[in-house]
């Protein structure tokens, strides 16, 4: 019951915060294994994670549209015709290194190195197949924003309440140009957002029984400033994630766990923001196993599945984010 109570507390925290995710926030996946419960051991730990995000999709709203309707649309932030994206494929590695004293708080600190490729046919595509004038493509690869993020869970003997606070650093570059070597690639494609932003949490973890584990966590995110980005200021919106996962353990080899990740964010602001094209809400229902290989090893593996989409104007959407990972404990 209290873990019914915890989670329906924090669906309630999202409609009535009516915030707004867009679609290229990319992965909302919970593997942190302090807030899930899956270990209090002190000591050190490294995580390295590798995710695939492949947004090939047009959405628009609830629903899929096609390249000929998204050229004929209108941009109301602009009056003009809407931008027609081809793809935005993402790779991701994360090094998390974590230490926790075992007894009231932990720390984790988190360094991404992305690789992104972009193709847009631009504003002025005829059809939504030849490419207009505005057309460009982009890749880039490098550190992303660091993030710090320390938590507390000396509330209760049982050790299963912590709250989270950190910041989001803005170390990944913010000045790519496209591949003709003279777009400056949009705000949102950069692997950075020049921003520093503070990141609050909360989260609870518990057993049904020796068999089941399951645990709830919400995490928001807002940055404390604007960057100036393609000749104008850039914020990114609020962000709040909120996961629910259950886990079995009865089997000695592998423990099956089944997530909801969702994943929210208010609309782009500053004079280089898209507001058009960000904004919408993106829940995904997560399969994965963690698979112990030693007492201090594990690897594990999620595949993220779209189960709603709503988005603002038109975005790129993904039909599945995949990621496996391994977590060593010294």
């Amino acid at each position: 019951m209290k873990f019914l109570r915890f989670v329906s507390s924090l669906f309630f925290l999202v409609f009535m915060e009516q915030v707004l995710a867009c679609a290229s926030c990319g992965c909302s996946l919970n593997a942190d294994w302090g807030t899930q419960g899956l270990s209090t051991q002190a000591g050190w730990s490294l995580d390295l994670r590798y995710d695939y995000l492949n947004q090939n999709q047009l959405w628009s709203g609830t629903n899929k549209i096609s390249p000929v309707v998204a050229a004929s649309s209108i941009n109301t932030q602009t009056n003009a015709n809407a931008e027609v994206e081809k793809y935005t494929k993402s790779q991701t590695i994360t090094a998390t290194i974590d230490y926790n004293n075992g007894e009231s708080w932990g720390v984790s600190l988190l360094v991404p190195y992305l690789s992104r490729d972009h193709l847009t046919l631009g504003t002025d595509s005829p059809d939504g197949v030849t490419p207009g004038s505005s057309a460009y493509s982009s890749q880039a690869s490098g550190v992303g924003d660091i993030r710090l993020i320390g938590r507390y869970y000396g509330f209760s003997e049982q050790k299963n309440f912590g709250v989270q606070l950190g910041l989001k650093m803005p170390t990944g570059q913010t000045s790519q140009l496209a591949n003709d070597g003279s777009t400056v690639v949009d705000p949102g494609l950069q692997l950075g957002t020049g921003t520093t932003d503070i990141i609050l949490g909360v989260y609870y973890h518990n057993n049904w029984s020796d068999d089941w584990g399951y645990f709830g966590q919400a995490l928001y995110q807002r940055a404390l400033n604007s960057s100036n980005m393609a000749g104008g200021s850039y914020r990114p919106g609020d962000g709040l994630n909120i996961n629910a996962g259950v886990r079995y353990e009865n089997y000695d080899w592998i423990k099956p766990t089944l997530q909801v990740n969702t994943r929210i964010v208010n609309t782009d602001s500053g004079v280089a923001a898209d507001s058009y094209a960000t904004g919408g809400t993106l829940v995904y229902l997560t399969p994965g196993a963690i698979f112990p290989v030693s007492e201090r090893t594990t690897i594990y593996s999620n595949i993220q599945i779209p189960i709603y989409q709503n988005v603002n104007g038109i975005q790129l959407t993904p039909s599945f984010i995949f990621s496996v990972g391994a977590r060593i404990s010294f």
